[in-house]
């Protein structure tokens, strides 16, 4: 979890570059890449919450065994689902955001083991593969915001 929070103290520090963008990169904003990864920390956490750990089960799957080992998300292979695409923010929305990402991660820690969310490309994920996929998700647009900044 200490990664997480560390990742979200570093997507604050990239608010005020938040127009900056670089179509070699991406066709998507820094400010984009922080909406996204917030967005997608809080519905995922709300999603796991709200589960029944009696209805865990396990299943192989190979991209997630592969993403968890590795911790390397290829770029451009995932399309993002509707309800974690950005539409309006600035840099205000962006601040208090952060904020409520804090929050749910602190929410996240009460959860119990088998608590899961269903991934839409991994399956049902449990609060210990979940936190590892943030955590991953979160650091692939970072690298990515890094990316668009250094060029």
């Amino acid at each position: 979890m200490k990664k997480l929070y560390a990742h979200l103290d570093e997507l604050a520090s990239h608010i005020a570059d938040m127009e900056k963008r670089n179509e070699r990169i991406s066709a998507s904003t820094v400010g984009w890449q922080i909406e996204h990864s917030l967005m997608t920390i809080r519905f995922v956490t709300k999603g796991l919450l709200a589960s029944d750990p009696s209805l865990f089960s396990r299943s192989f799957n190979f991209t997630k065994i592969f993403i968890l080992f590795t911790g390397k998300m290829p770029r451009g292979k995932a399309k993002a689902p509707k309800y974690v695409l950005p539409d309006e923010f600035n840099e205000e929305t962006l601040q208090k955001h952060i904020l409520k990402t804090k929050e749910a991660l602190a929410e996240l820690t009460l959860a119990q083991p088998n608590q899961f969310v269903e991934h839409p490309y991994f399956g049902k994920i449990n609060k210990k593969e979940t936190i590892r996929f943030l955590g991953i998700h979160t650091f692939h647009h970072i690298k990515i915001i890094r990316d668009i900044l250094a060029a």
